[in-house]
């Protein structure tokens, strides 16, 4: 059987260390990697917030048309009902 290597802390933080480093951007150009994929969020929720303020403007002006169709009709039945 094998005895198992005994790890310090200080082997424990060199990997660690070398863990972060790897994903930190530093090996490969990742950092440009996260910048470009950061960029590309921001332009998506971008371009759904746009969607999003579309779809209120045109809940919006169908809530007032319906508001005032019926304000009109409230108005013609107080004059069918001569109510003031």
């Amino acid at each position: 059987m094998k005895k198992d290597k005994k790890i310090t802390i200080e082997d424990l933080a060199r990997m660690v260390q070398k863990g972060f480093s790897e994903t930190g951007g530093e090996i490969n150009g990742v950092k440009e990697d996260v910048a470009e994929v950061k960029n590309e969020m921001r332009r998506s929720f971008k371009a759904v917030d746009e969607r999003f303020d579309k779809i209120e403007k045109l809940i919006l002006a169908d809530h007032k048309r319906r508001i005032e169709r019926l304000e009109d009709e409230m108005k013609d039945l107080k004059n069918l009902l001569a109510v003031k």
